[in-house]
């Protein structure tokens, strides 16, 4: 399924880049990085990704900025973003979901592979378990 998927990581921290780059790129998904919010959000808007990786805490435009704006904007309001961070605290999570962040993932609780398993899970509109249970009690 995954050879032609386009998935935009949007990530400041460079090895935690490379780490999901290389795994990504070996499993056959086509991807792009941005290093902060506005690169991202305009990377989303020029090559129009399947899916978006986003952290939340960078420089010049953090997750939840680059998040509003990909979600009013007519041209990407429909992709699936998937926040990766390392701030899970229930204000973070919460935020996130209603916000249209399709899931939130703590970076150090998930490995590349269960990235892998999220990613092809929203994109065959199978929401993962933990977003869909949020979701429902919000």
């Amino acid at each position: 399924m995954n050879t032609k998927i386009k998935v935009l990581i949007v990530e400041d921290d460079e090895a935690i880049l490379k780490l999901y780059n290389a795994k990504l790129t070996h499993w056959g998904f086509d991807v792009s990085v941005a290093r902060d919010g506005r690169e991202g959000t305009e990377k989303a808007k020029s090559m129009i990704p399947d899916i978006i990786l986003l952290d939340v805490m960078m420089p010049i435009m953090n997750g939840f900025e680059a998040l509003k704006i990909l979600k009013k904007d007519p041209k990407t309001s429909k992709i699936p973003v998937v926040i990766l961070s390392n701030y899970g605290e229930l204000p973070n999570v919460t935020e996130g979901f209603n916000m249209g962040a399709d899931d939130y993932l703590i970076k150090a609780e998930h490995t590349p592979e269960e990235i892998v398993e999220t990613i092809e899970d929203i994109l065959k509109d199978k929401s993962p378990i933990i977003g869909k249970a949020f979701k429902e009690t919000c």
